[in-house]
């Protein structure tokens, strides 16, 4: 993966009370790396404090479109109120180039129906989805399930009334308001997994979708995803912006702790150290490479992805990894630790 390029804001447009998008100006000379696939996202980075803050946000826009990304403001989130506050057109910051493969592989000659669930911000990565989808499959179909607290809260509205408008017959969506009576009870409320099964009864027969895309907090992907898989649905894709932590570890067992020496490659360079069984892998790679690739460090993001060469990890967690990327040997960094006297990896 290459390092941060400093882009400039295009634009920085409010789209909620709470919310902004930022959209980027890219260079010719960067054009092509920062080139992106529905449903991937970037990594942005700034220093506030003398600490270096890093966030990933979801590209908010078809491929082929403007670069530009979704921040919603959270409490107490010191990247996010700095990024809707004081962020204007013109200024510069530093981003990583897109990654993240959660999203489909679209072709012309694809005949598909797109089952997409989101909730609050989780809608930045779907709308890409759902607007590439319907661009470029013209046989395909796309039905969106978004749960929001209020109209008022619900981002990217322009956005989707204008892609239902053009395509009028093959996007359907439904929105689901927690706080706010709707003219039928089925949309009012959250959209827990006993509120989306009746929804799937009422319009989405699960049987009919082919691939099924979520995103949102964690108890609504998790949730969702088990109701769809107990259903039967057979391709089920999740991406979180935040996970629960996981449990602790327990005790290695007497005489597996030990020292690992860790050859990373990186940008064309390979680096060595030396570092504790107990540690995670990412933690002492940046010791020797601050340039090493991160953002949540929570195993959600995938920023931190590398291919082991040689040796073995164990991993924490996993919320950003399929299943191919993990029987080729892809790991998070930030989640694993090593098992062997000698790890080798590749950053990719």
């Amino acid at each position: 993966m290459e390092g941060f390029h400093r882009l400039r804001l295009a634009a920085v447009d409010g789209l909620t009370d709470d919310a902004v998008a930022l959209t980027f100006a890219v260079p010719d000379g960067l054009r092509q790396l920062f080139r992106f696939r529905p449903g991937q996202h970037l990594t942005l980075r700034t220093e506030l404090g003398g600490e270096d803050l890093r966030r990933t946000y979801s590209v908010c826009a078809p491929t082929g479109g403007p670069l530009r990304v979704a921040v919603k403001r959270l409490d107490g989130g010191a990247f996010s109120t700095w990024a809707c506050t004081q962020l204007q057109a013109g200024d510069e910051v530093e981003v990583l180039p897109p990654a993240g493969r959660f999203g489909p592989a679209v072709a012309a000659s694809r005949r598909r129906r797109y089952g997409l669930v989101a909730a609050g911000s989780g809608i930045t990565p779907v709308l890409s989805i759902a607007a590439t989808v319907l661009a470029v499959e013209p046989a395909s179909e796309v039905v969106l399930l978004y749960g929001n607290r209020t109209a008022r809260d619900v981002m990217l509205l322009e956005e989707l009334s204008d892609l239902k408008d053009r395509h009028p017959t093959r996007l359907q969506v439904l929105h689901v308001l927690s706080r706010e009576e709707q003219p039928s009870e089925l949309l009012s409320g959250r959209l827990d997994p006993h509120r989306l099964g009746r929804l799937l009864d009422a319009f989405v027969p699960v049987a009919s979708v082919d691939e099924w895309y979520l995103c949102g907090p964690f108890g609504l992907v998790t949730g969702a995803r088990e109701l769809l898989t107990a259903r039967g649905a057979s391709s089920v894709h999740v991406e979180l912006f935040h996970a629960e932590a996981p449990p602790p570890r327990p005790p290695r067992p007497q005489g597996t702790a030990g020292e690992t020496t860790v050859v990373a490659e990186l940008h064309g360079r390979a680096s060595t150290v030396t570092m504790d069984r107990d540690e995670k892998v990412l933690d002492a790679v940046l010791r020797v490479r601050v340039d090493a690739p991160y953002a949540c460090r929570g195993g959600v993001c995938g920023t931190c992805r590398a291919r082991v060469l040689e040796g073995a990890v164990e991993m924490d967690t996993n919320w950003a990894l399929e299943p191919d990327e993990l029987a080729t040997g892809v790991v998070l960094t930030c989640q694993s630790r090593p098992t062997t006297g000698v790890l080798r990896l590749a950053y990719l």
